[in-house]
């Protein structure tokens, strides 16, 4: 009796719990969250800031970025809390943004127009930064001189530098990246600018080409201007992979479907690569986020392998096994939670892996649920709905369903971060202060408890520690720095729980 009363009071706490966890989810306002997570990029911009501009602390920056060469590089993404436009991760951002479009666009409702402005603002730039043959931009700005000042991108005093790759010092990397950008993004303006789609596809042709056929790596051509910062540390090979993917995906061209089949086998092996005197090994199917590409090129080829367009192997079975590695009850799971659930994986600005991993989750659901198929992690069977259930935690969580009850997306919710690493946002704003703050005169702002005196509305932050705790200081920047590849994930899993709530 003693143990059956047990067991009914565990039961009950369960279902307790369970009622807990289902009334928080049901109280969230995807919509909203969608709405704020395009709008951020706003806040993002470089260059000269358009009529329609709704982040209206902004203002116009950079405006000379590449004059000093004779070559117009103004636009694009500040990548973070930063005024350094990286275009590594700004062109990964790029591509899963045309990708959360592609796949959940119809649930975009009036904030499509917003999401297809935020990724023409990206390739309009780098339309600029490939119109020299021979030559992709990798970067504009020193990124140590940027680092050592705390100031608003309005203000910029700090050496604009241009950074490019070339054939003698290539970047396949990022070459690829921006292509496979041009090629998404394609796909999404072909049924808005049939025009403007044609000249993005051409143009992410040629790209691929100059980074397939001069092959090496940015970390060696640029050097220390992207490491550490931005360094390449899984090589450059899922790139040209994922490029050429999406180039398939465009085109229907079978010389793109025959590099990925001829090449895959590129990705079997393990990296080691020697950076700064540090190894990293980097690489596998269960990787995913702006540097490594590797479960999204099985993810994005297993939508066609599935409609029969040829073997499926490897990119089917490496799907899934990347399924099972993110799946908590999996026996083969290689990310950690939290106590409060929340995804972990090693490395700073943690957010940026719940984002991904749960947008291929949810995009591998789509594809399972047209196939009719099921995913088998040892004894234990992934549905569709499964996958779906796990995504929706992880932006549950983020949107507030936490232990602090905190959402980390800036003006959701009745609490959220105060005092962001962003330059921009903890500085007064043009309107509030009209006369120049330079490079050192921001430091007082930077060590203020004051909360950030402009809201960077949708700015999802790095997130707390792996106990689910959070410092809301703009000194943890690991914790309180948003970037554009933490949230260029979220849009797409928003969009679809915007329309998919109940799922």
């Amino acid at each position: 009796m003693e143990i059956m009363s047990i067991v009914q009071r565990l039961l009950v706490l369960v279902v307790m719990m369970t009622m807990m966890v289902v009334m928080k989810v049901a109280s969230h306002d995807y919509g909203d969250a969608l709405s704020k997570s395009i709008l951020f990029f706003e806040g993002q911009r470089s260059g000269k800031l358009p009529p329609n501009q709704r982040m209206t602390w902004r203002k116009d920056s950079a405006l000379r970025d590449g004059s000093d060469i004779g070559v117009d590089l103004v636009g694009g993404y500040y990548d973070a809390g930063d005024n350094v436009k990286f275009n590594f991760p700004m062109a990964f951002s790029t591509t899963i943004l045309a990708w959360s479009v592609l796949e959940f666009g119809n649930s975009m409702g009036l904030d499509l127009s917003h999401a297809l402005d935020s990724i023409r603002w990206a390739t309009d730039y780098f339309l600029k930064a490939t119109s020299i043959p021979g030559f992709v931009f990798a970067q504009v700005g020193d990124p140590y001189a940027d680092h050592n000042c705390w100031e608003r991108p309005e203000d910029m005093d700090t050496p604009r530098t241009p950074y490019a790759v070339s054939k003698k010092f290539p970047g396949s990397e990022v070459s690829a990246e921006i292509a496979a950008a041009l090629a998404a993004s394609s796909m999404v303006f072909r049924s808005f600018d049939l025009e403007y789609s044609a000249r993005l596809l051409k143009r992410a042709r040629m790209v691929f080409e100059f980074a397939d056929q001069y092959q090496g790596s940015y970390n060696d051509g640029i050097g220390h201007w992207v490491c550490p910062f931005y360094c390449d540390y899984s090589g450059y090979q899922d790139e040209l992979l994922w490029g050429a993917a999406w180039l398939f995906r465009a085109t229907k061209a079978s010389n793109y479907w025959n590099y990925v089949v001829d090449n895959i086998h590129n990705l079997e092996n393990s990296i080691v690569k020697n950076i700064n005197g540090v190894p990293y090994t980097g690489g596998s199917y269960a990787e995913f986020g702006w540097d490594t590409k590797h479960a999204g090129i099985n993810i994005l080829v297993s939508k066609l392998v599935m409609n029969g367009n040829s073997n499926l192997s490897p990119f089917m079975p490496n799907a899934d096994k990347f399924v099972c590695s993110v799946l908590p009850e999996s026996p083969t799971v290689s990310v950690s939670y939290s106590p409060g659930g929340l995804l972990f994986k090693p490395g700073g600005s943690n957010l940026q892996h719940p984002t991904a991993l749960s947008f291929l989750l949810l995009v591998y659901a789509r594809y399972m649920s047209q196939g009719n198929r099921v995913v088998h992690c040892g004894g234990v069977v992934a549905t569709p709905a499964r996958l779906i259930q796990v995504a929706r935690g992880q932006v549950d969580y983020i949107l507030g369903s936490n232990p602090l009850n905190m959402s980390y997306m800036v003006g959701y919710g009745q609490k959220f971060p105060q005092r962001i690493h962003h330059r921009g946002s903890s500085l007064p704003s043009i309107n509030q202060h009209p006369e120049p703050i330079d490079c050192k005169n921001g430091s007082s702002y930077f060590s203020s408890s004051n909360p950030n005196p402009n809201m960077l509305i949708g700015a999802v932050v790095g997130g707390p520690d792996i106990k689910d705790s959070y410092s809301d200081s703009r000194a943890d920047f690991v914790q309180s720095e948003p970037t554009t590849y933490i949230n260029a994930p979220l849009v797409g899993l928003l969009a679809y729980f915007n329309t998919h709530s109940n799922s």
